[in-house]
């Protein structure tokens, strides 16, 4: 059972940021560079929310709002989902389908170890199934 922990040592810890003050449209700018569909927020370190594709879809779109004079702290989510670095990919794939979310900041000590995608889950259960596939035809054949 991969922990997730040993996805970040994979993935890398590389965490993409913004702060409360950020705009939105430099938020969208940022998730474009980087290619990925939500941010964290930090205020002095620390996280306070995440903003994501589906918080502006909602909260700027669908409201008539205007990103460039909308700032992140406005529209983000303040309820952060976190998880711990020792929990399985399993664990945390029914903890982000259970609560409708896609990131999943992962948190130790307080401090902050990455961010996991629900497609990196889904990538890893797909190498841990392949895996078990080829063991078990090596030993069918073997």
């Amino acid at each position: 059972m991969t922990t997730l922990r040993q996805l970040l040592k994979v993935k890398g810890h590389e965490i993409w940021s913004v702060t409360p003050d950020t705009s939105v449209f430099d938020t969208l700018v940022l998730m474009a560079d980087k290619d990925v569909g939500a941010l964290l927020v930090l205020d002095n370190g620390q996280a306070v929310g995440i903003i994501s594709e589906r918080d502006y879809a909602r909260n700027i779109i669908l409201k008539g709002r205007a990103s460039k004079d909308t700032q992140v702290r406005e529209v983000m989510t303040v309820d952060v989902v976190s998880a711990h670095p020792d929990q399985s990919v399993e664990e945390c794939m029914t903890l982000m389908t259970d609560r409708r979310i896609r990131h999943l900041p992962v948190l130790e000590d307080g401090g902050l170890l990455g961010v996991i995608s629900i497609g990196d889950l889904v990538k890893s259960i797909i190498a841990e199934q392949k895996s078990l596939i080829d063991q078990l035809e090596h030993y069918i054949s073997g």
